[in-house]
């Protein structure tokens, strides 16, 4: 039984780290209709330079605050200069373009860090266990888990309950409204955009000290991420939410009950959400 309690918080925290990424990418292709294939580019970058962050200052915590900031600009400075003018076009220039930043991030990351695998340790006070039904499970984990679920509250509220959150929820449904009411959607999808990007990053930084760092990081997860958004819906806040918990519990527990079909299990998944309901759980019909 503590082996699957184990499995069970092992898959939770991974469904967090899915979430924080899943919700910045849900919003930027619902509200945008951009396919940004870079968004694992920036969980990546966001990870290595929260990494350089706790190495030169020592404080973990720091990072969590300046790996965000700063690859929200740069988001910001990507989506004004590159894809603004993309926006009239169909959605293979946004591929290739997004692909181009994939290259390109990766080279930046390579040159700057260089190729090696990376371990990055868990802040001191999370460097220990902490019991859960009897269970020890490491410190870090449970911290992940409990930020996770902390920031769902957080954006739910700011979505939800305020006029930004409204605004936002509005240009997902009708982006023609909302420019119509007055309210700047060049900048706001410019910020939007950055937003996304700054949720990856955080989600990089969060993720370092549980998976390491190492080029090709951001494609691993990017396939999980573009699963959760199928799954849970696009443009949904719960959608991304309850996605990545059943994506994050069907990949681990896949795993351990049926190892030789493991690497599929998530696909088995979105394909029989998609049969049964093809615009994603979260969504209604029609919408």
């Amino acid at each position: 039984m503590d082996y699957y309690v184990i499995q069970f918080l092992n898959g939770l925290s991974y469904a967090m780290l899915l979430f924080l990424l899943a919700t910045g990418l849900s919003l930027v292709f619902g509200m945008m209709n951009i396919i940004n294939l870079a968004h694992g580019s920036f969980y990546m970058l966001g990870a290595y330079l929260g990494y350089s962050t706790a190495l030169k200052t020592g404080n973990f915590w720091l990072s969590l605050l300046v790996a965000p900031l700063v690859i929200g600009l740069v988001g910001f400075i990507l989506e004004f200069i590159f894809l603004r003018p993309l926006y009239a076009r169909g959605h293979l220039q946004q591929v290739l373009l997004t692909v181009g930043f994939i290259f390109v991030i990766w080279d930046v990351t390579t040159t700057l860090w260089g190729k090696s695998v990376m371990s990055v340790a868990a802040p001191p006070l999370l460097a220990g266990t902490a019991k859960f039904w009897g269970v020890i499970y490491p410190s870090y984990r449970f911290f992940l888990i409990g930020f996770g679920l902390v920031a769902a509250l957080a954006l739910w509220l700011l979505l939800e309950r305020t006029r930004l959150g409204a605004v936002v929820r509005a240009g997902v449904a009708d982006q023609e409204m909302v420019g119509g009411l007055g309210i700047n959607i060049k900048m706001l999808f410019s910020s939007i955009f950055a937003f996304g990007t700054a949720l990856a990053a955080l989600g990089g930084v969060l993720a370092a000290p549980v998976l390491g760092l190492h080029p090709g990081m951001d494609m691993e997860l990017l396939i999980a991420v573009l699963i959760v958004v199928v799954v849970g819906g696009l443009g949904t806040f719960a959608g991304s939410f309850w996605g990545a918990l059943l994506i994050g519990e069907a990949d681990t527990f896949g795993k351990i009950l049926i190892p030789e079909w493991g690497l599929v299990i998530i696909y088995a998944v979105m394909t029989l959400v998609l049969l049964l309901k093809p615009e994603g759980l979260l969504v209604k019909k029609g919408a």
